[in-house]
């Protein structure tokens, strides 16, 4: 991976994390924010395979658990598992119909909240293991498939290299496709 797609990755982490800790918890629906860190994950995870997928997970949850009260690390665990299986998934797909965005988004996004619950149960925070629970899973996971449609166009820029670019820009000599 190039320094640039890093950088620009580095900096989609840093976006989210000030996003989701200062933006959308005032953007809530039904008394739900959704989870901007694990959507962004699937959604570079898509473009870029499982394990580069998971390790920006794990970067991603790490940076989110630093706000967050629950044990450091659940985060990391949830999201580097599920950008591992988005990987995994994306690699399995021939075409990639339309709707790829908000499905996956919104599957991913239950995938993790009940990876996150059910690690959190195993760490011994036992108020995850709420009725409410069953409730916010669901909801979440609809918003984070709304919140899907614009991450991934922005995963798909961040993850591109410099290889699209024509060879002037590159510096380098043209290639076979460009001739």
């Amino acid at each position: 991976m190039s320094w640039p797609v890093r950088l620009k990755l580095a900096l989609l982490v840093i976006t989210t994390v000030v996003l989701q800790t200062t933006l959308f918890p005032d953007l809530r629906m039904f008394g739900i924010a959704p989870d901007v860190c694990l959507v962004a994950t699937i959604a570079v995870a898509f473009h870029i395979g499982p394990e580069k997928g998971a390790v920006y997970g794990f970067a991603s949850g790490l940076a989110i658990d630093l706000f967050l009260q629950t044990p450091l690390g659940l985060s990391a665990l949830a999201f580097a598992l599920v950008g591992y299986g988005v990987g995994i998934l994306q690699t399995g797909l021939t075409r990639t119909p339309r709707f790829v965005a908000p499905f996956v988004g919104g599957v991913g996004g239950l995938v993790g909240g009940i990876l996150f619950v059910g690690f959190a149960a195993l760490a011994g925070e036992d108020q995850v293991l709420a009725f409410r629970t069953l409730w916010v899973l669901p909801l979440a996971a609809l918003y984070d498939a709304l919140l899907a449609i614009p991450l991934f166009p922005i995963a798909r820029w961040a993850t591109r290299g410099g290889a699209d670019l024509p060879a002037a820009v590159r510096g380098g000599a043209p290639s076979m496709r460009e001739l």
